[in-house]
C-alpha cells in the first residue's frame, strides 16, 4: 500500500481474486480492479455510487461465472471476425477451434479475442503520489502456447489504471516482440450506469460523423452513411448496437440522466466507437476501438484503410478517460 496526500493505492486478495483499490479521497472517488479476472475494473465509485455496471454480489460469483461488465479488455481482436480465421501481412491464419479458448457469438463467429477474463495478468506496480493513484499490470502473451496458437504474434500488454482529480484514465501499451508487423485490432467494452433517472430518459451524445453499415451478422460491409442520430438523442424506445467512425479530435461520448453524467474521452488512436444499449437493460456502453469490427479481414479485402500495426520491436500506446460528474 502507498499513500500520498489524498491518494491511495492498495493491493489485496478478495475471494481468491487479486484486487487493487485506488482512492482519491478529495474527490470521493475509488476504483477497484480485478487483476486476476481479465484485469477488469469493476468499480468506479463516486460519492458512493458505482458508475460501472457490475451485476454480481461478490467477486467469488464473478470469478466462478464471469461475463462482460465493468471495463473489459478485448484482444487481440475486438468484436467479431467474419470467419474462423484472420489475415495479417497478406497471410491467412486459421483459428484452432479445438483449443476451446475462443468465444463465439450467437452466429458462431469468433468474438472479443482470447483474454477477456484471463488470470494471466500480473501487477507490476501499484502506487500513489501527490497527483494520482495508479496500478500497472502486465500480460506476457508470448509465453503462452495456447494464446500464440491462435494469434502467433509475440507481444506483451501493459495496462495502467490511473485515478486523478476524480477521473479514471485507462492506458494500454502493446510491445511487439515479433519479427513481423503486428496488426492492432483491440478495444474496450466499458459498461456504464446512471442512478438518478430511468434508462429510457437518458440522453446520449454520439461524437461521430459516420455510421458504419453492418450486415445481418453485425459485421461491417465496408460502407458508411452519415450519423443520423444528431447531436443528442434519448434512449426512449431505442436500442443501440452500432459502430461509428469519423471521430473528431478529443472525441467525447456521454450519457446523462437528471444530474448524473458519464463522459468517455477517446485518445486519437481509438478511431472507432461502438455504442451498445440493448432494450430493457439499465446500462450503456461506449467502446473505444483501435479499428473496425473485423478490421484485419476487411483490410485484406481492401475495404478498410485504417488498420493500425506495430513494427517489429515497436510499441502501440493509447488511453481513454472516464469522467463521472453529478453523482
Amino acid at each position: 500500500m502507498t499513500t500520498a496526500a489524498s491518494y491511495n493505492a492498495q493491493q489485496t486478495t478478495i475471494d481468491g481474486v487479486t484486487v487493487v483499490h485506488l482512492e482519491d479521497s478529495a474527490h470521493h472517488a475509488t476504483v477497484s480492479v480485478a487483476v486476476s479476472v481479465g484485469n477488469i475494473a469493476y468499480e468506479y465509485i463516486v460519492n458512493g455510487k458505482n458508475a460501472l455496471y457490475f451485476p454480481y454480489k461478490s467477486l467469488a460469483e464473478f470469478k466462478a461465472k464471469p461475463n462482460l461488465c465493468g471495463v473489459p479488455f478485448l484482444a487481440p481482436w475486438a468484436n467479431r471476425l467474419d470467419q474462423e480465421a484472420f489475415y495479417a501481412n497478406g497471410k491467412k491464419y486459421t483459428l484452432n477451434m479445438s483449443l476451446n479458448n475462443l468465444r463465439l457469438d450467437g452466429n458462431k463467429l469468433p468474438i472479443h479475442g482470447l483474454i477477456s477474463f484471463s488470470s494471466l495478468w500480473q501487477v507490476v506496480e501499484a502506487k500513489a503520489n501527490g497527483s494520482s493513484a495508479h496500478v500497472t499490470s502486465r500480460l506476457e502473451f508470448w509465453k503462452h502456447p495456447e494464446l500464440m496458437a491462435q494469434f502467433p504474434f509475440a507481444h506483451t500488454i501493459e495496462m495502467t489504471y490511473t485515478l486523478s482529480n476524480g477521473v479514471l484514465e485507462v492506458t494500454t501499451a502493446i510491445h511487439n516482440l515479433s519479427a513481423d508487423a503486428m496488426p492492432v485490432s483491440i478495444g474496450f467494452h466499458p459498461y456504464f450506469q446512471l442512478h438518478d433517472a430511468p434508462r429510457d430518459s437518458w440522453t446520449v451524445h454520439l461524437a461521430a460523423s459516420e455510421h458504419v453499415v453492418l450486415s445481418k451478422l453485425l459485421v461491417p460491409t465496408g460502407e458508411t452513411k452519415p450519423n443520423e442520430f444528431g447531436d443528442t438523442m434519448t434512449l426512449a424506445g431505442k436500442q443501440l448496437d452500432d459502430v461509428f467512425t469519423g471521430l473528431p479530435d478529443n472525441a467525447e461520448f456521454w450519457v446523462k440522466g437528471k444530474d448524473e453524467k458519464i463522459a468517455v474521452h477517446y485518445g486519437p488512436h481509438y478511431k472507432v466507437a461502438v455504442a451498445y444499449a440493448p432494450p430493457g437493460r439499465d446500462f450503456i456502453c461506449f467502446e473505444p476501438m483501435a479499428g473496425l469490427t473485423n478490421a484485419m479481414n476487411l483490410a485484406q479485402e481492401g475495404k478498410y484503410k485504417d488498420l493500425q500495426s506495430i513494427a517489429p520491436g515497436g510499441e502501440w500506446k493509447e488511453s481513454f478517460k472516464i469522467a463521472a460528474t453529478g453523482f
